[in-house]
């Protein structure tokens, strides 16, 4: 056999290898435990795992050793499931394991994120006594880092019998991989006064802490000690993370000159220098980079023509982005498009060519995950949903697993489109999957939230341990959006009694909240709130604290945060004339509304709304017919609320026979809103004439207007007509449709309280009844 071992070595090609196999099968060699295991390895090499299976598949009783060679050669092959299976068959079938295996599997587990298979390789390895082996140990902190367990890699770590620089720098790697760079500097900090010394695969681990933190003065600190200890590398690894790390600090300069003083720049040189450009939304200088880099004739590699796909993509440079592409086609650096299929897909999608990306999706021989991801999201991003969804639902046909970055695109179009069934399926998805991932879930809350299921969305809210600031103001929208005001504002003072920190959104949120239920003592705490916490208010805040002072009727607070804001859109302006409209105060909102109009802002849709309105309110018919005229000219067609917004200031001033000849000239058919305002008006002028003549428009209307059924209902009942008014109420109940009972709100102690027709839920309701007894008593008396 030993003859055949150099033949081995000299097998370049697949076709030779298999001539090889075919004569060791004649020379009946095949049955050496030896031959076998090099043939696996070989095979495994050349790119043939499914020959390595077959020749481990026909030996007759494979070792210990033949097992762990094809188990590292399923890793090699990137098959770490059937790595993870072979391990398994071992352990059924009471293979001896020798601790060379272990580092293998641990792998094969990381790379499958199989956290539960890798925890029970590790109990394995605590019974079989090998816990010890500085190999397998650094195995497991590799393997617990990778997949986010940074609990059991510390534990591991603290374990060690002996650590070594290799250990510190994988435990620092994992804080910072795992988005704890602080964790990573602490590990460093307690390295050093242990007295390891650093190498540079340690100081590239502790860039990359400085860059996340975005430390300046870290920075500087870490490349005096880069410099102070003379650690070098060779393949100016180190030197490249340096760039980044200045360049996501904020210092570009001191990345250019750590650039241009370094004595051999690589292609990953080269990429740093332009990554740091484009991080720093310096696109142009990333162009004229990757120019200078043609000039010097440096080989460009795979990353640095993604990174110029991204230059071009956010400059919209669609024919320079046309020519990277050529040139990547031109030098066959991926002709798969396993690699650039994604960042093309992106680039011409931000250019505005959804066809394209689509093409090159086509163009991909090996759609992974990622390439999927990607169309999808621009589907999403450029709103697409149905064809986001339907993506979606042909990649999970294809068999491709759904990662965290997929479900949660997709989610989000499931609650834009209210197409809750396929959210809920998806969630079914998730709870299989066993994906806790905090994006996905915050996206199940934004999705049944908007789908209307706020029993759902604050269930996956309450599952949730560990809630960020996303969660809860995820929640805070849902509720707030949905019409839960009150529920909005207990779960942010129970957010802020967990001294959580807010943010612009979860104050945005509350003062809406605030807005809805006019609830003012609240909202000026809030108002209190956001200042002494230092939260930057910006164009949103500031208009939401108009709206909620002016609905709320405090007027001078509202005129003050209106006159104080440095910027106002039509926004802004729509929600003041609204609060003086509001109040009955017609003349400061139309003053108002000419103000904005002199100033060049142009009134959309919700101004003319919100004028017309103050104009009702007021009773005011010459200056809403007037406003009502100018939309045209503004470039504002009327649309359905703004004729119910006539409708009901002719109906109320008693000028029905105008208010019908308006409704007669619409441009489309009158809904429950024009028509339920016109009746009101005829039944305020006693004009039942007029009731009788169009009752048989108002059978026609289609509505789930409660509101609308009852006003007719009670019309029909005091003309006597008993009969049609009950068939009205019949039809209310046939179709389901209840009248929403009135509430009223009380505020307390900085609560509000909520009481509605024969509610006898609150805790304090006998206590209540008795003052308001007593009230009446006192009132009684007085009138005698």
């Amino acid at each position: 056999m030993t003859l055949y071992m150099p033949l081995f070595r000299a097998c370049a090609r697949l076709r030779t290898l298999t001539q090889l196999h075919a004569h060791l099968l004649v020379a009946g060699l095949h049955r050496d435990p030896l031959a076998s295991t090099k043939l696996i390895q070989s095979y495994a090499e050349m790119g043939s795992l499914g020959s390595s299976r077959l020749v481990f598949d026909h030996f007759h009783d494979a070792d210990s050793f033949m097992w762990g060679v094809l188990i590292k050669c399923c890793v090699w092959g990137r098959a770490f499931e059937q790595a993870v299976s072979l391990y398994r068959e071992m352990v059924c079938q009471r293979k001896e394991i020798t601790r060379f295996i272990y580092p293998s599997v641990l792998r094969a587990c990381s790379c499958s994120g199989n956290l539960s298979a890798g925890e029970t390789v590790h109990g394995t390895i605590i019974k079989c006594g090998l816990d010890g082996d500085h190999v397998i140990q650094s195995s497991l902190l590799c393997v617990y880092g990778e997949m986010g367990s940074l609990h059991n890699a510390r534990k591991v770590f603290d374990d060690m019998s002996g650590t070594d620089v290799v250990s510190w720098s994988s435990m620092i790697s994992s804080y910072v991989d795992n988005g704890d760079p602080s964790g990573g500097l602490d590990v460093f900090r307690w390295m050093l006064l242990q007295g390891f010394e650093p190498d540079s695969v340690t100081m590239i681990g502790v860039a990359e802490v400085c860059a996340q933190l975005g430390s300046l003065c870290l920075a500087r600190l870490t490349h005096g000690q880069v410099l102070t200890r003379n650690i070098e590398c060779d393949d100016a690894t180190l030197n490249n993370s340096l760039v980044a790390m200045y360049s996501k600090c904020g210092d570009l300069s001191s990345a250019e000159v750590l650039f241009n003083t370094a004595t051999c720049r690589s292609a990953a040189s080269w990429t740093a220098m332009i990554s740091s450009y484009n991080q720093r939304g310096c696109f142009r200088e990333a162009l004229d980079v990757f120019s200078e880099m043609q000039e010097s004739q440096s080989k460009a590699n795979n990353v640095t023509m993604m990174a110029i796909l991204c230059s071009c993509a956010r400059l919209g440079w669609l024919r320079e982005g046309q020519s990277v592409h050529c040139f990547v086609i031109k030098n066959a650096m991926d002709p798969g498009y396993d690699f650039l299929g994604p960042p093309l897909i992106e680039f011409y999608a931000d250019c505005g060519r959804v066809p394209d990306s689509e093409k090159t999706f086509m163009t991909i021989e090996e759609r992974d995950a990622v390439s999927w991801n990607m169309l999808i999201t621009v589907y999403a991003r450029k709103g697409f949903l149905e064809e986001a969804l339907s993506t979606f639902l042909q990649m999970r046909g294809q068999g491709v697993v759904p990662d965290s970055f997929s479900l949660t695109t997709s989610l989000w179009s499931c609650g834009s489109m209210g197409c809750s069934q396929l959210g809920c399926q998806i969630h079914g998805v998730v709870m299989k999957s066993h994906i806790h991932n905090e994006f996905v879930q915050n996206a199940l809350i934004d999705m049944y939230s908007k789908c209307g299921y706020l029993d759902s969305a604050y269930g996956v809210f309450l599952e949730i341990h560990k809630r960020d600031i996303v969660t809860w103001n995820t929640m805070i929208c849902g509720f707030c959006q949905n019409g839960y005001s009150l529920e909005a504002i207990h779960l942010f003072d129970e957010m802020y009694l967990n001294c959580f920190i807010m943010d612009e959104v979860s104050f945005l949120s509350v003062i809406q909240a605030c807005s809805h239920l006019g609830y003012l003592e609240k909202g000026k705490w809030v108002h209190h709130k956001l200042i002494i916490n230092g939260v930057r208010k910006d164009l949103y805040i500031d208009t939401a604290l108009t709206d909620m002072y002016a609905k709320s009727g405090d007027l001078k607070s509202a005129q003050a945060v209106f006159d104080s804001m440095p910027e106002k859109t039509v926004v802004s302006w729509s929600a003041m004339i609204a609060g003086y409209g509001t109040h009955g105060q017609v003349d400061i909102a139309i003053s108002l509304f000419n103000q904005m109009v002199q100033m060049g802002i142009q009134p959309n849709d919700i101004t003319f709304m919100n004028v017309l309105s103050a104009c009702s309110h007021a009773g005011s018919v010459e200056h809403g017919k007037l406003y009502f005229r100018l939309m045209n000219s503004h470039g504002v067609a009327p649309k359905l609320e703004h004729f119910a917004c006539l409708i009901d200031l002719l109906s109320r001033s008693g000028n029905l026979d105008e208010a019908y000849s308006v409704i007669s000239s619409m441009p489309f058919p009158a809904d429950s809103s024009i028509w339920g305002a016109f009746i009101s008006g005829c039944r305020i002028h006693r004009r039942m004439d007029i009731f009788q003549i169009i009752q048989r428009d108002l059978l026609d209307v289609d509505t789930d207007d409660t509101g609308y059924y009852t006003l007719l209902s009670n019309i029909h009942a005091e003309e006597g007509n008993w009969g049609q008014s009950r068939k009205l109420r019949l039809t209310m109940e046939s179709t389901g449709l209840k009248k929403v009972p009135g509430y009223s709100l009380i505020e307390l102690g900085n609560r509000t309280y909520k009481f509605g027709a024969g509610d006898m839920s609150n805790l304090q309701i006998e206590e209540i009844c008795n003052i308001w007894e007593r009230n009446l008593q006192n009132l009684a008396l007085e009138q005698c």
